[in-house]
């Protein structure tokens, strides 16, 4: 890696090894899957030869960036433009990759890069190395990280500075009390309430740090947070000191209460109600709460953040008080802490709420895609899907199973590339695509897989996927078979007589060349026989390649025994990773006589 610059090319070769990082795609499949693979916005993605030039990169980080292309390519990583204003980080760079290929370990840093206007910028680098053979390549991927590290910044400046306003204010009262040692134990609990209240993620966990553990410095014994939700209803959150009666009686309160909490979180003002005459006066309603809470002093705090009120935060002791100036600001602070903290947490149950609505219409779009498989006479069908263990994304997997004008049947699974709605949406067009083109055409599999090709290129459907697709004829013996293999892992078949063989043959992705020679072949089953199509979820493993999962997936169907269909699907679903990170279909099929009971 040493000496004058690389020699540039304009079009680099992808290296053999990307093959080795998805079995599914041979072939002049490789480039497709490295744009796949790699443009995504989020990520910076590239790779390197032994020497450190760069061979090919995504276009987030070369166009993404403002960089030109043309110039980028072919050039030493460390020379590119992220990373040449800077003489010093640039030879740190070339250190980095030569550790990386001598060690063969990955190298993993933070450091700052430059985009194509001058601007500085903060990336979670990796140099992975990995081999074709004897040649070495580097993997480089980045995740531009300068926005989380300012928002972290920002956020524990934000703590400093409130910590420092109660600093101050527990000086000012320090200085005017003259309790020096009281002050300091204040002032220590207000910090660490301060930390704590970056952590609620619920009114709840509000309510525990501000009520409980906050306000108890003050001498207080017990309180609430009122807030407003919209509608004509008050949510009441209280504090676990006043005890578990009292948080049943007050959870929920009417909009226009006249309860002084409800008061202060409509209309946005400070009262402190220092004996029990006091709130009488207020509200005839507080007899009531002065007798369920034992507590003779209050204070209620608005909460706002800007123009919008929240709601409020309401503070008990359990004797009268008089409030003195000092506490007013201290409360006041405690609220103002209170109101960004209780923002915060409704802004993340929103997004929360947000993000569950979509996936679970998600969800439900692609469950009404997944209907039941069609009684076939002597073919008894069963099929299964199972969403990604996590449950954060819906993904492209599919079956079908139906019956056709002539009296064979169609069977195929597949698997569209991503893993969002966009997948989703795209697979329930493929897959209705295919209904209407299998349904009343003779075409065998490799004919139908071309011109179902052919029309997601004319109907502009810009999607990636895998299928095999079966079809299946009776004959005056018993079953004919037909496949056709579109870059999917490959078929099973269990004999009547037990062995498994995998249907094996493959053909290239659909998408990625219309119109491109498709091949087919063809067998006789017979009764007994048992067939099985699946996604890669079931036999994909994050530390296997996917040919030990197959390998796995094959042994288990000779085990099986002659079980029918459903039961063959239970117990092969138990091969798949615990917390598969990948959706899976599913489809058995078996022979179960000759055709028409014949």
């Amino acid at each position: 890696m040493r000496g004058g610059h690389a020699e540039r090319s304009s079009a680099p070769r992808v290296p053999d090894w990307t093959r080795q990082l998805t079995p599914r795609l041979t072939g002049s499949l490789t480039d497709h899957w490295f744009t796949a693979l790699y443009e995504t916005p989020l990520i910076f993605s590239g790779i390197l030869d032994g020497r450190g030039r760069l061979l090919d990169a995504n276009r987030a980080s070369v166009e993404g960036c403002g960089l030109d292309r043309a110039g980028t390519l072919g050039r030493p990583y460390w020379e590119g433009g992220w990373w040449a204003p800077d003489p010093q980080l640039s030879s740190r760079l070339r250190d980095w990759c030569e550790e990386a290929v001598r060690t063969g370990e990955p190298f993993r840093t933070v450091s700052h890069f430059f985009l194509g206007d001058g601007s500085r910028r903060m990336v979670d680098l990796v140099l992975t190395p990995v081999r074709d053979g004897d040649q070495p390549y580097l993997v480089a991927t980045g995740l531009d990280v300068t926005d989380a590290m300012a928002a972290q910044r920002a956020r524990a400046d934000q703590a400093e500075v409130e910590a420092d306003a109660l600093r101050q204010v527990a000086a000012a009262h320090q200085r005017e009390a003259g309790a020096v040692q009281r002050a300091d134990e204040r002032l220590h609990r207000m910090v660490l309430v301060a930390l704590d209240l970056l952590s609620a993620e619920t009114v709840e966990d509000l309510v525990d740090i501000m009520v409980d553990r906050a306000v108890p410095v003050l001498g207080a014994d017990g309180g609430a947070v009122v807030v407003r939700e919209g509608g004509d209803r008050l949510r009441v959150v209280v504090g676990q000191r006043l005890g578990p009666e009292v948080q049943a009686a007050y959870r929920d309160l009417p909009f226009d209460s006249p309860l002084p909490g409800c008061w202060v979180a409509r209309h946005g003002e400070l009262v402190l109600l220092p004996s029990r005459p006091a709130g009488v006066a207020f509200a005839a309603e507080m007899i009531e709460v002065y007798e369920s809470t034992g507590r003779s002093a209050w204070a209620f705090l608005p909460l706002r953040v800007g123009t919008r009120l929240l709601g409020s935060l309401a503070v008990s002791w359990v004797d009268e008080r008089r409030f003195r100036p000092d506490e007013i600001t201290m409360l006041e602070a405690f609220a103002a802490q209170c109101a960004q903290a209780l923002d915060r947490i409704q802004q993340l149950t929103a997004q929360r709420a947000s993000a569950l609505a979509a996936q679970r219409l998600s969800e439900a779009l692609q469950h009404s895609l997944l209907t039941s498989p069609p009684t076939a006479g002597a073919l008894d069908i069963a099929v299964r899907y199972q969403p990604a263990a996590d449950g954060a994304h819906v993904g492209g997997d599919w079956y079908d199973a139906f019956g056709t004008a002539d009296g064979g049947t169609v069977l195929v699974v597949g698997d569209v590339t991503g893993h969002d709605r966009d997948a989703v949406a795209a697979m329930g067009q493929l897959r209705n695509v295919l209904r209407g083109l299998a349904y009343d055409s003779a075409d065998g599999p490799a004919a139908l897989l071309g011109r179902l090709d052919r029309a997601l290129r004319g109907l502009q459907v810009r999607a990636l996927a895998t299928a095999v697709l079966a079809r299946i004829e009776p004959t005056p013996q018993g079953w004919w078979l037909r496949w056709s293999n579109a870059g999917h892992p490959p078929a099973l078949l269990r004999g009547p007589w037990g062995g498994v063989r995998q249907l094996a043959e493959h053909g290239l992705m659909l998408g990625v060349h219309p119109g491109g020679p498709r091949r087919e072949q063809g067998l006789e089953l017979l009764p007994g026989s048992t067939l099985v199509l699946y996604t890669d979820g079931l036999v994909e493993r994050r530390d296997d390649v996917l040919d030990q999962g197959i390998a796995e997936l094959t042994l288990r169907l000779e085990q099986v025994g002659d079980l029918d269909p459903e039961r063959v699907c239970d117990l092969l679903l138990e091969v798949a990773p615990t917390g598969h990170e990948d959706d899976i279909a599913l489809l058995v099929m078996r022979c179960c006589g000759p055709p028409d009971g014949r």
